[in-house]
Protein backbone atom coordinates (compact mmCIF):
# COMPACT_ATOMS: atom_id res chain seq x y z
CA UNK A 1 0.00 0.00 0.00
CA UNK A 2 1.52 3.58 -0.83
CA UNK A 3 0.06 6.05 0.90
CA UNK A 4 0.71 9.71 -0.34
CA UNK A 5 0.97 13.10 1.79
CA UNK A 6 0.25 16.47 0.85
CA UNK A 7 0.36 19.80 2.40
CA UNK A 8 -1.91 22.53 0.98
CA UNK A 9 -0.64 26.37 1.25
CA UNK A 10 -2.76 29.35 1.22
CA UNK A 11 -3.04 30.81 -1.68
CA UNK A 12 -3.96 34.71 -2.05
CA UNK A 13 -4.83 35.87 -5.54
CA UNK A 14 -3.76 39.24 -6.94
CA UNK A 15 -7.65 40.38 -7.00
CA UNK A 16 -7.83 39.34 -3.33
CA UNK A 17 -4.51 40.90 -1.94
CA UNK A 18 -3.43 44.00 -4.17
CA UNK A 19 -3.25 47.02 -2.52
CA UNK A 20 -4.86 49.22 -5.42
CA UNK A 21 -8.24 50.05 -5.39
CA UNK A 22 -10.60 51.63 -8.79
CA UNK A 23 -12.76 54.00 -8.82
CA UNK A 24 -16.09 52.86 -9.45
CA UNK A 25 -18.64 54.86 -11.41
CA UNK A 26 -22.97 54.08 -11.16
CA UNK A 27 -25.95 56.16 -13.06
CA UNK A 28 -26.65 57.11 -16.38
CA UNK A 29 -27.79 60.80 -17.41
CA UNK A 30 -31.31 60.95 -17.27
CA UNK A 31 -32.91 62.64 -19.89
CA UNK A 32 -36.77 62.96 -18.56
CA UNK A 33 -38.80 63.75 -15.55
CA UNK A 34 -36.38 61.80 -13.33
CA UNK A 35 -33.88 62.32 -11.12
CA UNK A 36 -29.93 62.11 -12.60
CA UNK A 37 -28.21 59.99 -9.57
CA UNK A 38 -24.60 58.73 -9.69
CA UNK A 39 -22.88 56.64 -7.10
CA UNK A 40 -19.41 56.86 -6.79
CA UNK A 41 -17.12 54.37 -4.75
CA UNK A 42 -13.83 52.88 -4.44
CA UNK A 43 -13.38 48.94 -5.00
CA UNK A 44 -11.93 47.17 -1.49
CA UNK A 45 -9.84 43.90 -1.31
CA UNK A 46 -12.19 40.78 -0.74
CA UNK A 47 -10.19 40.43 1.89
CA UNK A 48 -11.22 43.52 3.63
CA UNK A 49 -14.30 43.48 6.15
CA UNK A 50 -14.88 46.86 4.53
CA UNK A 51 -17.45 46.14 2.16
CA UNK A 52 -18.90 49.71 1.10
CA UNK A 53 -16.48 52.61 0.56
CA UNK A 54 -18.26 55.46 -1.07
CA UNK A 55 -16.25 58.80 -2.32
CA UNK A 56 -17.20 61.99 -1.15
CA UNK A 57 -16.38 65.17 -1.33
CA UNK A 58 -16.38 64.99 -5.22
CA UNK A 59 -17.57 67.65 -7.68
CA UNK A 60 -19.98 66.29 -10.80
CA UNK A 61 -20.55 68.32 -13.90
CA UNK A 62 -22.63 66.89 -17.00
CA UNK A 63 -20.89 68.95 -20.19
CA UNK A 64 -22.64 68.98 -23.39
CA UNK A 65 -20.37 69.53 -26.85
CA UNK A 66 -21.69 72.76 -26.66
CA UNK A 67 -20.42 74.04 -22.83
CA UNK A 68 -23.53 73.84 -21.23
CA UNK A 69 -22.75 72.84 -17.57
CA UNK A 70 -25.27 70.89 -15.26
CA UNK A 71 -23.59 70.18 -11.65
CA UNK A 72 -24.93 67.48 -9.32
CA UNK A 73 -24.99 68.02 -5.68
CA UNK A 74 -23.79 65.32 -3.13
CA UNK A 75 -27.31 64.43 -1.42
CA UNK A 76 -25.78 61.28 0.79
CA UNK A 77 -22.53 59.44 1.36
CA UNK A 78 -21.51 58.98 -2.13
CA UNK A 79 -24.60 59.69 -4.18
CA UNK A 80 -24.69 62.67 -6.32
CA UNK A 81 -28.02 64.04 -8.34
CA UNK A 82 -29.57 66.54 -9.75
CA UNK A 83 -33.48 66.99 -10.44
CA UNK A 84 -35.05 66.21 -13.98
CA UNK A 85 -33.17 67.43 -17.25
CA UNK A 86 -34.20 68.37 -20.84
CA UNK A 87 -31.32 67.82 -22.90
CA UNK A 88 -31.44 68.08 -26.73
CA UNK A 89 -31.03 64.76 -28.62
CA UNK A 90 -29.02 66.45 -31.18
CA UNK A 91 -25.95 66.91 -28.47
CA UNK A 92 -23.72 64.22 -27.07
CA UNK A 93 -22.47 64.80 -23.36
CA UNK A 94 -19.83 63.71 -20.69
CA UNK A 95 -19.76 63.49 -17.29
CA UNK A 96 -17.35 65.28 -15.35
CA UNK A 97 -15.61 64.19 -11.62
CA UNK A 98 -13.06 66.30 -9.35
CA UNK A 99 -11.67 64.44 -6.68
CA UNK A 100 -9.02 66.18 -3.68
CA UNK A 101 -6.42 64.29 -6.43
CA UNK A 102 -7.70 63.54 -9.59
CA UNK A 103 -9.98 64.49 -12.65
CA UNK A 104 -11.92 62.03 -14.41
CA UNK A 105 -13.68 62.53 -17.96
CA UNK A 106 -16.07 60.08 -20.08
CA UNK A 107 -16.43 60.17 -23.54
CA UNK A 108 -19.19 62.21 -25.21
CA UNK A 109 -22.04 60.13 -26.10
CA UNK A 110 -25.07 60.63 -27.78
CA UNK A 111 -28.65 61.04 -25.99
CA UNK A 112 -30.31 57.50 -26.96
CA UNK A 113 -33.86 57.25 -25.38
CA UNK A 114 -35.73 53.84 -24.68
CA UNK A 115 -38.80 52.58 -26.01
CA UNK A 116 -41.60 51.85 -23.81
CA UNK A 117 -41.62 48.52 -21.89
CA UNK A 118 -43.98 46.93 -23.29
CA UNK A 119 -44.90 43.88 -20.86
CA UNK A 120 -43.72 42.20 -17.82
CA UNK A 121 -45.09 39.18 -16.98
CA UNK A 122 -44.93 36.26 -15.20
CA UNK A 123 -45.14 32.22 -15.59
CA UNK A 124 -45.88 29.77 -12.97
CA UNK A 125 -43.42 26.83 -12.76
CA UNK A 126 -43.44 24.21 -10.29
CA UNK A 127 -40.94 26.08 -8.05
CA UNK A 128 -41.93 29.68 -8.46
CA UNK A 129 -42.93 32.38 -11.03
CA UNK A 130 -40.26 33.18 -13.41
CA UNK A 131 -40.72 36.98 -14.33
CA UNK A 132 -39.62 38.61 -18.02
CA UNK A 133 -40.03 41.91 -20.00
CA UNK A 134 -40.83 42.29 -23.36
CA UNK A 135 -39.88 45.18 -25.64
CA UNK A 136 -39.46 46.73 -29.08
CA UNK A 137 -38.24 50.10 -31.18
CA UNK A 138 -40.68 50.81 -33.85
CA UNK A 139 -38.30 53.09 -35.19
CA UNK A 140 -35.56 51.05 -35.34
CA UNK A 141 -32.70 53.41 -33.09
CA UNK A 142 -32.42 50.98 -30.27
CA UNK A 143 -31.27 47.34 -30.55
CA UNK A 144 -29.53 46.85 -27.34
CA UNK A 145 -30.72 47.03 -23.72
CA UNK A 146 -30.03 46.93 -20.02
CA UNK A 147 -32.74 46.53 -17.33
CA UNK A 148 -32.94 46.57 -13.54
CA UNK A 149 -35.72 46.20 -10.94
CA UNK A 150 -36.70 46.61 -7.82
CA UNK A 151 -39.04 44.61 -5.93
CA UNK A 152 -41.70 45.53 -3.05
CA UNK A 153 -43.50 43.02 -1.15
CA UNK A 154 -46.06 42.89 2.22
CA UNK A 155 -45.40 40.73 5.13
CA UNK A 156 -46.38 40.23 8.62
CA UNK A 157 -44.75 39.88 11.57
CA UNK A 158 -45.64 36.46 13.47
CA UNK A 159 -48.02 38.08 16.12
CA UNK A 160 -50.04 41.26 16.09
CA UNK A 161 -49.82 43.37 18.82
CA UNK A 162 -52.52 45.62 19.25
CA UNK A 163 -50.47 46.91 23.01
CA UNK A 164 -47.76 48.07 24.21
CA UNK A 165 -45.81 48.61 27.09
CA UNK A 166 -45.39 52.11 27.92
CA UNK A 167 -42.69 51.33 30.96
CA UNK A 168 -45.10 51.32 33.81
CA UNK A 169 -48.59 49.84 32.06
CA UNK A 170 -50.15 48.58 28.87
CA UNK A 171 -51.59 50.75 26.57
CA UNK A 172 -53.75 50.31 23.29
CA UNK A 173 -50.90 50.75 20.48
CA UNK A 174 -51.68 53.53 17.86
CA UNK A 175 -52.96 53.31 14.61
CA UNK A 176 -51.59 53.32 12.31
CA UNK A 177 -48.69 55.20 13.65
CA UNK A 178 -47.19 52.45 15.47
CA UNK A 179 -48.13 49.70 12.89
CA UNK A 180 -45.92 47.08 13.63
CA UNK A 181 -47.71 43.67 12.05
CA UNK A 182 -48.20 44.71 8.20
CA UNK A 183 -45.01 45.96 6.83
CA UNK A 184 -43.05 46.38 3.02
CA UNK A 185 -40.04 45.01 2.49
CA UNK A 186 -37.50 46.22 -0.60
CA UNK A 187 -34.86 44.72 -2.85
CA UNK A 188 -33.53 45.74 -6.13
CA UNK A 189 -31.36 43.58 -8.84
CA UNK A 190 -27.98 42.13 -8.30
CA UNK A 191 -27.40 40.98 -11.45
CA UNK A 192 -26.76 42.64 -14.78
CA UNK A 193 -30.13 42.17 -17.26
CA UNK A 194 -29.14 42.03 -21.41
CA UNK A 195 -30.96 42.09 -24.37
CA UNK A 196 -30.08 42.76 -27.94
CA UNK A 197 -31.91 42.45 -31.26
CA UNK A 198 -29.26 43.34 -33.32
CA UNK A 199 -29.21 39.91 -35.03
CA UNK A 200 -33.47 39.46 -35.02
CA UNK A 201 -34.94 40.00 -38.47
CA UNK A 202 -37.59 42.33 -36.55
CA UNK A 203 -36.26 44.81 -33.59
CA UNK A 204 -38.74 42.97 -30.95
CA UNK A 205 -37.32 41.04 -27.67
CA UNK A 206 -39.57 39.07 -25.69
CA UNK A 207 -39.94 37.42 -22.95
CA UNK A 208 -36.47 38.48 -21.85
CA UNK A 209 -36.27 36.54 -18.26
CA UNK A 210 -35.52 39.16 -15.30
CA UNK A 211 -35.54 36.98 -11.88
CA UNK A 212 -37.01 33.98 -10.20
CA UNK A 213 -39.61 34.17 -7.45
CA UNK A 214 -39.24 30.79 -5.08
CA UNK A 215 -42.23 29.52 -4.15
CA UNK A 216 -41.24 29.49 -0.44
CA UNK A 217 -39.95 33.08 -0.63
CA UNK A 218 -41.80 35.24 1.47
CA UNK A 219 -42.25 37.80 -1.20
CA UNK A 220 -45.38 35.88 -2.80
CA UNK A 221 -46.99 36.01 0.92
CA UNK A 222 -49.35 38.13 0.21
CA UNK A 223 -48.90 40.73 -2.27
CA UNK A 224 -45.87 41.69 -4.64
CA UNK A 225 -45.15 44.29 -6.98
CA UNK A 226 -41.94 44.71 -9.53
CA UNK A 227 -41.00 47.88 -11.29
CA UNK A 228 -38.74 47.05 -14.08
CA UNK A 229 -36.71 50.54 -15.58
CA UNK A 230 -35.55 49.76 -19.67
CA UNK A 231 -31.98 51.36 -20.78
CA UNK A 232 -31.19 52.19 -24.26
CA UNK A 233 -27.27 51.23 -24.97
CA UNK A 234 -25.12 52.22 -27.47
CA UNK A 235 -22.97 48.94 -29.37
CA UNK A 236 -19.60 50.42 -26.95
CA UNK A 237 -22.28 50.40 -23.67
CA UNK A 238 -24.02 47.22 -24.76
CA UNK A 239 -19.98 44.96 -24.77
CA UNK A 240 -19.07 46.54 -21.69
CA UNK A 241 -21.89 45.44 -19.82
CA UNK A 242 -21.41 41.92 -21.42
CA UNK A 243 -17.80 41.73 -20.43
CA UNK A 244 -18.75 42.85 -17.15
CA UNK A 245 -21.43 40.57 -16.73
CA UNK A 246 -19.11 37.77 -17.37
CA UNK A 247 -16.72 39.06 -14.76
CA UNK A 248 -18.78 38.85 -12.33
CA UNK A 249 -20.65 35.82 -12.86
CA UNK A 250 -18.16 33.46 -13.54
CA UNK A 251 -17.60 30.23 -11.23
CA UNK A 252 -14.31 30.49 -11.52
CA UNK A 253 -13.67 27.06 -13.15
CA UNK A 254 -10.32 26.09 -15.06
CA UNK A 255 -12.02 25.76 -17.88
CA UNK A 256 -14.11 29.03 -17.79
CA UNK A 257 -12.68 31.98 -19.93
CA UNK A 258 -10.38 33.90 -18.11
CA UNK A 259 -11.80 37.34 -16.59
CA UNK A 260 -11.45 40.30 -19.60
CA UNK A 261 -9.56 43.53 -19.42
CA UNK A 262 -12.83 45.54 -18.43
CA UNK A 263 -12.34 49.31 -20.31
CA UNK A 264 -15.45 51.84 -19.63
CA UNK A 265 -15.74 55.14 -21.33
CA UNK A 266 -14.45 57.14 -18.35
CA UNK A 267 -10.75 58.21 -17.76
CA UNK A 268 -8.19 59.64 -15.58
CA UNK A 269 -6.66 63.36 -16.97
CA UNK A 270 -4.07 62.79 -14.14
CA UNK A 271 -3.53 59.26 -15.23
CA UNK A 272 -4.79 57.85 -18.38
CA UNK A 273 -3.72 54.46 -17.56
CA UNK A 274 -5.68 54.55 -14.38
CA UNK A 275 -8.54 51.88 -15.23
CA UNK A 276 -12.00 53.19 -14.08
CA UNK A 277 -14.69 50.86 -13.48
CA UNK A 278 -17.99 52.39 -15.38
CA UNK A 279 -19.58 53.31 -18.35
CA UNK A 280 -21.43 56.46 -18.68
CA UNK A 281 -24.49 56.39 -20.76
CA UNK A 282 -27.63 59.15 -21.69
CA UNK A 283 -30.63 59.30 -22.51
CA UNK A 284 -34.57 58.30 -21.15
CA UNK A 285 -35.50 55.50 -19.09
CA UNK A 286 -38.50 53.94 -18.86
CA UNK A 287 -40.41 51.94 -16.76
CA UNK A 288 -43.10 49.39 -16.08
CA UNK A 289 -44.67 48.32 -12.69
CA UNK A 290 -46.82 44.96 -12.34
CA UNK A 291 -48.61 43.65 -8.69
CA UNK A 292 -49.28 39.68 -8.56
CA UNK A 293 -51.07 39.03 -5.68
CA UNK A 294 -51.65 35.54 -3.80
CA UNK A 295 -54.65 34.48 -5.46
CA UNK A 296 -52.77 34.47 -8.90
CA UNK A 297 -50.81 31.71 -7.47
CA UNK A 298 -51.65 28.06 -6.48
CA UNK A 299 -51.72 28.32 -3.18
CA UNK A 300 -47.82 28.34 -2.04
CA UNK A 301 -47.07 28.21 1.77
CA UNK A 302 -43.87 30.92 2.16
CA UNK A 303 -41.40 29.54 4.38
CA UNK A 304 -41.59 30.77 7.80
CA UNK A 305 -39.14 33.39 8.50
CA UNK A 306 -39.81 32.88 12.49
CA UNK A 307 -39.10 29.18 13.38
CA UNK A 308 -38.23 30.24 16.84
CA UNK A 309 -41.22 32.58 17.83
CA UNK A 310 -43.24 31.92 21.57
CA UNK A 311 -45.45 33.93 24.12
CA UNK A 312 -44.57 33.81 27.63
CA UNK A 313 -46.53 35.36 30.01
CA UNK A 314 -44.82 38.52 31.42
CA UNK A 315 -47.72 39.74 33.80
CA UNK A 316 -51.10 39.06 35.66
CA UNK A 317 -53.66 40.57 37.55
CA UNK A 318 -56.54 39.19 39.25
CA UNK A 319 -60.18 40.86 39.30
CA UNK A 320 -62.71 39.52 40.60
CA UNK A 321 -65.98 38.50 38.27
CA UNK A 322 -67.70 41.00 36.65
CA UNK A 323 -64.81 43.75 36.42
CA UNK A 324 -64.88 46.12 33.70
CA UNK A 325 -62.11 44.71 31.51
CA UNK A 326 -60.83 47.64 29.14
CA UNK A 327 -59.77 44.85 26.45
CA UNK A 328 -60.93 45.21 22.37
CA UNK A 329 -62.18 41.63 21.40
CA UNK A 330 -60.91 42.59 18.14
CA UNK A 331 -57.12 42.66 19.56
CA UNK A 332 -57.30 39.26 21.39
CA UNK A 333 -55.38 36.60 21.39
CA UNK A 334 -56.77 33.31 20.35
CA UNK A 335 -54.59 31.34 21.78
CA UNK A 336 -54.73 31.31 25.85
CA UNK A 337 -50.93 30.60 28.18
CA UNK A 338 -51.33 30.26 31.75
CA UNK A 339 -48.81 31.98 33.68
CA UNK A 340 -46.03 29.62 34.43
CA UNK A 341 -42.59 31.62 35.62
CA UNK A 342 -43.52 35.50 36.66
CA UNK A 343 -39.91 35.71 37.29
CA UNK A 344 -38.82 35.25 33.63
CA UNK A 345 -39.79 38.53 32.41
CA UNK A 346 -40.48 39.18 28.40
CA UNK A 347 -39.54 42.74 27.82
CA UNK A 348 -41.44 43.15 24.67
CA UNK A 349 -45.09 42.80 24.88
CA UNK A 350 -47.06 41.46 22.08
CA UNK A 351 -50.55 41.69 23.45
CA UNK A 352 -52.70 41.23 25.93
CA UNK A 353 -55.12 37.76 26.33
CA UNK A 354 -57.75 36.84 28.08
CA UNK A 355 -58.14 33.66 30.29
CA UNK A 356 -61.82 33.02 30.15
CA UNK A 357 -63.58 32.76 33.86
CA UNK A 358 -62.37 30.10 36.25
CA UNK A 359 -64.90 29.87 39.46
CA UNK A 360 -65.61 33.75 40.51
CA UNK A 361 -61.86 35.11 39.22
CA UNK A 362 -61.30 36.79 35.48
CA UNK A 363 -57.47 36.52 34.97
CA UNK A 364 -56.07 39.35 32.61
CA UNK A 365 -52.65 38.43 31.75
CA UNK A 366 -49.83 40.00 29.18
CA UNK A 367 -47.91 38.24 26.83
CA UNK A 368 -44.90 38.75 24.91
CA UNK A 369 -42.36 37.75 22.62
CA UNK A 370 -39.33 38.19 20.98
CA UNK A 371 -38.86 41.56 19.36
CA UNK A 372 -38.72 40.45 15.78
CA UNK A 373 -41.65 38.00 16.13
CA UNK A 374 -43.69 41.32 17.22
CA UNK A 375 -42.25 44.61 14.96
CA UNK A 376 -42.15 44.09 11.40
CA UNK A 377 -39.97 47.29 11.38
CA UNK A 378 -37.13 45.60 12.17
CA UNK A 379 -36.51 44.15 8.88
CA UNK A 380 -39.01 46.47 6.67
CA UNK A 381 -41.15 49.56 7.11
CA UNK A 382 -44.44 50.45 8.71
CA UNK A 383 -44.90 52.74 5.77
CA UNK A 384 -46.96 52.28 2.87
CA UNK A 385 -45.37 53.17 -0.44
CA UNK A 386 -47.11 55.56 -2.40
CA UNK A 387 -48.18 53.62 -5.10
CA UNK A 388 -49.37 50.90 -3.69
CA UNK A 389 -52.84 49.95 -4.62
Amino acid sequence: MVVSVSCKKLYNPPAISAPGSYLVVEGVINNGPDSTIFKLSHTVNLASKITLNPLTGAVLTIESDQNALYPLTETRKGNYGIGSLQLDNTRKYRLRIKTADDEYLSDFVPVINAPLVDTVNFNVESKGIQINVGTHDAVNNTKYYRWDYQETWVFHSYYQSGYVSNGDTVVERLFPANEVYNCWGNDTSSTIILGSSAKLSQNIITNNPLTFVSSTSEKLGTKYSIIVREYALTADAYKFWQILKTNTEQLGSIFDAQPSQINGNIHSTKNPSDAVIGYVSAGTVTSKRIFITDQQLPGWVPAQPYPNCSLDSIYLQYKPAGATVAVNQENVYFNYHHLANPQDALIPVAAIIVIPPIGPELIIGHTGAQPECVDCTLRGTNKQPVFWK
